[in-house]
């Protein structure tokens, strides 16, 4: 399903990234975690087709998103830490400028499908410069799946969010991981850990494998012992 090999980034003389890869499956979620300013934004938006690496590939689905970024818009749905959406326009307004080409129609995502899922059904008619921060992760998290990706992306979605958006969008993870999809997820949320299958520390420009059971000091500890 995802295939990263020898990812390469350098922004002047600092080198972000050294050599990143890995793999995902089908019905998988990857966690990654590292300090603030260790490369996991830049490695994400590498991986969804937003910046350009300096070298190494990228495949999802057997397509070379590396070579023809197009492939990502398809293929991935990518939530970044800001929330990429139009506050004076409504809720319905943002949502339909990205389900008016999809495959799946606005009416199925609003009656039984992410809209609802997302709790956003009864704020359609909303100007999202009211809403709270954690409605408009969930909005951007609905316009990011609009295309049914096989692939999302999400750069710490639960940051500064509450208790009951957080637990809402991480049971829409665990859903959409168990209808075969994969997640990339960068993270400092340790409840979030528990929905990874895999997990990695990204320090000093490489990813290191690390036991999906790493909590607190441990965690830290096996961050901190990479380092140079």
């Amino acid at each position: 399903m995802v295939k990263i090999n020898d990812i390469r980034k350098s922004f002047g003389g600092n080198k972000v990234l050294k050599g990143i890869s890995l793999q995902g499956n089908a019905g998988q979620c990857i966690g990654i975690v590292g300090t603030n300013g260790s490369g996991k934004s830049t490695l994400l938006s590498i991986i969804a087709g937003i910046r350009k690496a300096d070298s190494g590939t990228i495949e999802i689905c057997g397509k070379d998103i590396s070579k023809k970024p197009r492939y990502a818009t398809e293929y991935i749905g990518y939530i970044p830490q800001e929330n990429p959406v139009f506050p004076d326009l409504s809720v319905k307004d943002n949502l339909m400028l990205w389900y008016s080409d999809s495959k799946v129609t606005y009416e199925q995502a609003v009656s039984g499908g992410v809209i609802e899922m997302l709790g956003l059904t009864p704020i359609l008619s909303q100007k999202v410069k009211t809403l709270s921060g954690g409605m408009r992760k969930r909005l951007s998290i609905a316009m990011a799946v609009a295309n049914d990706p096989p692939v999302i992306i999400l750069d710490e979605p639960s940051a500064a969010l509450d208790l009951p958006t957080k637990l809402l969008i991480r049971d829409y993870l665990k859903s959409y991981v168990t209808r075969g999809g994969t997640v990339i997820l960068a993270t400092h949320d340790e409840e979030e850990l528990s929905i990874c299958d895999v997990l990695y520390v990204l320090v000093d420009g490489i990813l290191h494998s690390v036991p999906t059971t790493l909590r607190g000091y441990e965690l830290l500890k096996a961050m901190d012992m990479r380092r140079n």
